[in-house]
């Protein structure tokens, strides 16, 4: 069994984290916050510091909410880098910026360490499922050896390239996600401004083309007002800046995910940025002056 670190206990990460020491692995973790007792009594170590947890470990996981707390996480005051010696990796599986990404793993390599960045897409219920997809990018040598904890987390693997491409991957991923979220938000509140039952057309819409897992799923928290965050529409916010930052320096255009983007926006105006992102509807409703579907 391995000796395994693990940084950020959050709503994805704790779960993520109890999945490696169901395996039998050796995990000592550090978090902003109290390290949650279930983790402590399935045998979790509590580090006091990253440093800590990067001098006890030999693969050191993060899961951190932006590009600046992964790098003050790296890079900081008892940061991991502070307890890195030769043959060590890191992975992170935060959601942060691609073009960073690369200059942290450039930094952490040049310390005889190997680094991998391995965002995922599922939310809290992929990771307390352990079926996360996982989008990797770094060395395939690195990729192989850390792929069996890779594993016990998730189901859709997969080496996309080089340090940063996962990253990259992720945010595509994201941008998907926003924009399905907000067409399936914009037909139901269509339909029910047009008086039709939402929950009806939503079921009829499962059985046809338009099918998909956000309608599935987010579609029936819109209708069931179920906003409790799987997925917070201010981390979605950060996924999407990234994408149109990335995309000016880029020279592509991203209309409808600057679209999304600023739905989101609406609702963190409106002190909705800590529910569920597919409280992105609430911004199409307040619009319309309509809610698809009352509590």
């Amino acid at each position: 069994m391995s000796q395994l670190g693990f940084i950020g206990l959050g709503i994805m990460g704790t779960p993520m984290a109890a999945h490696l020491i169901k395996a039998g692995h050796t995990l000592f973790v550090h978090t902003r916050s109290k390290v949650p007792a279930d983790l402590l009594s399935a045998g979790a170590t509590a580090c006091a510091s990253a440093t800590e947890v990067a001098q006890h470990a030999d693969i050191i996981f993060m899961m951190l909410p932006d590009t600046p707390d992964v790098e003050k996480v790296l890079f900081g005051d008892k940061g991991v880098c502070a307890g890195l010696s030769k043959g060590k990796t890191v992975v992170d599986m935060s959601s942060i910026s691609p073009m960073d990404t690369k200059v942290f793993a450039q930094k952490i390599n040049a310390l005889g360490a190997d680094y991998l960045d391995a965002p995922v897409s599922g939310g809290e219920v992929g990771a307390k499922a352990a079926s996360l997809t996982i989008m990797v990018g770094g060395p395939e040598a690195v990729f192989e050896r850390v792929k069996p904890l890779f594993e016990l987390m998730g189901k859709n693997i997969t080496l996309v390239g080089g340090n940063g491409d996962g990253q990259t991957c992720k945010v595509a991923n994201q941008i998907i996600v926003a924009l399905n979220i907000a067409a399936v938000g914009e037909a139901l509140l269509f339909a029910s401004k047009a008086g039709a039952d939402p929950a009806k057309v939503r079921q009829a819409l499962m059985g046809g083309f338009a099918s998909s897992r956000i309608l599935e799923v987010h579609g029936e928290r819109m209708i069931k007002r179920s906003f409790n965050p799987g997925f917070r529409i201010g981390l979605h916010q950060k996924d999407l800046s990234l994408a149109l930052s990335g995309a000016r320096a880029l020279g592509v255009a991203l209309p409808q995910t600057a679209g999304a983007a600023q739905l989101m926006q609406v609702c963190s105006a409106n002190g909705m940025q800590d529910l569920d992102h597919s409280a992105l509807v609430r911004a199409l409703e307040l619009m319309a002056a309509h809610e698809l579907a009352k509590a």
